[in-house]
């Protein structure tokens, strides 16, 4: 089955040479792990970069069943940001079939509930940036390994299979994590 792969660009021309190269490196992943639903890469010029050599970012999204990986490199060109990309991912998707193994021989991951105390901060004057994604129903354990595969251990929104409600399972500063579980009302 050929692995199918969304390119898109920002602030960057998205020539036949940088199509075909993104391809070819990309779909070399579907080696490492066979269960990938979809791939999208985004590509995109940084003309605000502090530096010159951050200015090329790549980024690949990876959903499967129950997963999303996600890596993201600058380089100071397209194809090394590319190839870049493309060695974290295939080093995420080893640490995520090697935890996806040792996970199901321990217990369950312990969550804890209670929110962390946050002080007070300006409101910001407006949302400057919005996303929509699918939440795939997982359990806390599921959601933690999630946050941590996906390279940004601040937080992750999950659809909690268990209570069926939306979670959020977030880092917090002593190392620990937090789970926050609303209630409407």
């Amino acid at each position: 089955m050929t692995l199918k792969i969304d390119v898109f660009t920002k602030d960057l021309d998205l020539t036949d040479k940088i199509h075909e190269y993104t391809i070819k490196k990309v779909s070399r992943l579907q080696r490492f792990l066979n269960e990938i639903g979809d791939c999208r890469v985004d590509l995109a010029y940084a003309k605000t970069a502090r530096n010159a050599a951050d200015r090329f970012i790549a980024q690949i999204t990876i959903r499967g069943k129950g997963f999303i990986l996600r890596s993201e490199e600058r380089a100071d060109g397209i194809f090394a940001a590319i190839d870049a990309t493309v060695d974290k991912m295939t080093r995420q998707i080893e640490r995520f079939k090697g935890k996806r193994w040792d996970h199901r021989t321990e217990g369950a991951a312990e969550v804890t509930s209670e929110p962390e105390e946050e002080p007070a901060e300006e409101a910001a004057p407006f949302i400057v940036r919005r996303k929509s994604f699918t939440l795939t129903p997982m359990d806390e354990a599921e959601a933690l390994e999630q946050l941590q595969l996906l390279g940004h251990e601040d937080f992750f929104v999950f659809f909690n299979a268990n209570t069926n409600k939306i979670n959020v399972l977030y880092k917090r500063r002593d190392g620990t994590y937090g789970l926050i579980d609303p209630i409407v009302g």
